[in-house]
């Protein structure tokens, strides 16, 4: 095994982004929806350990939720849309 094999890297997804005052999420409870800044149909960011790397579309697989990469990722939009 090459020593790149043992680097682990964390990915996630940015569905989108939401600014709220503190008391607002305090007093939220079970079932309340944060609204975010995206629409159904927008891209969503795909990150490795907290930076973009990709663009992506959700793809429901079943009972999964996959993202699918459709572009590598633009810094400045994303710090932009922050």
């Amino acid at each position: 095994m090459s020593q790149i094999d043992r680097v682990d890297i964390e990915i996630s997804a940015l569905l989108g982004r939401c600014s709220l005052p503190v008391r607002q999420l305090l007093r939220m409870g079970r079932g309340a929806v944060i609204p975010l800044d995206a629409g159904e149909d927008d891209e969503v960011w795909i990150l490795a350990n907290g930076r973009p790397i990709a663009r992506g579309e959700i793809i429901i697989q079943g009972d999964r939720v996959a993202i699918s990469v459709t572009r590598p990722a633009d810094i400045h939009d994303y710090l932009a849309a922050a």
